[in-house]
């Protein structure tokens, strides 16, 4: 048996799933399907940050397009780490297509101008 704090909203329920995946304490059926796929497969969005040269600020902040499982997360994050980045970048551009072997990409989260010095 496991218990978990439900996160898809605001409410928090307390759940409590046994090891044939019955779950008690969701107070909706997305409670339910959370605890029941972080059980089974669990996920999460990674966000992080990269640095970008000749741009307005030196470091970009980056998510993953999509939730991807738990045991990629550290290849996310070295890939991420590995990105040689320069400016101009737009918001939702795609720096990691397949990003860790997943479905997800790792795209932008805001816009970096470049900065030219002349």
């Amino acid at each position: 048996m496991r218990e978990l704090t439900c996160i898809v909203c605001p409410r928090g329920c307390h759940l409590t799933v046994t090891e044939d995946l019955k779950v008690t304490g969701a107070a909706c059926p997305r409670g339910e399907r959370y605890a029941v796929a972080e059980m089974t497969d669990p996920r999460r969005t990674v966000t992080t940050s990269v640095y970008i040269e000749k741009g307005d600020v030196a470091m970009l902040s980056v998510k993953t397009s999509e939730a991807v499982p738990k045991a990629c997360i550290e290849k996310v994050l070295e890939e991420a780490g590995a990105l040689k980045l320069t400016a101009p970048v737009q918001v939702g551009q795609v720096l990691i297509r397949k990003v860790a072997g997943t479905q997800a990409n790792l795209v932008a989260t805001r816009k970096v101008r470049e900065v030219r010095c002349e």
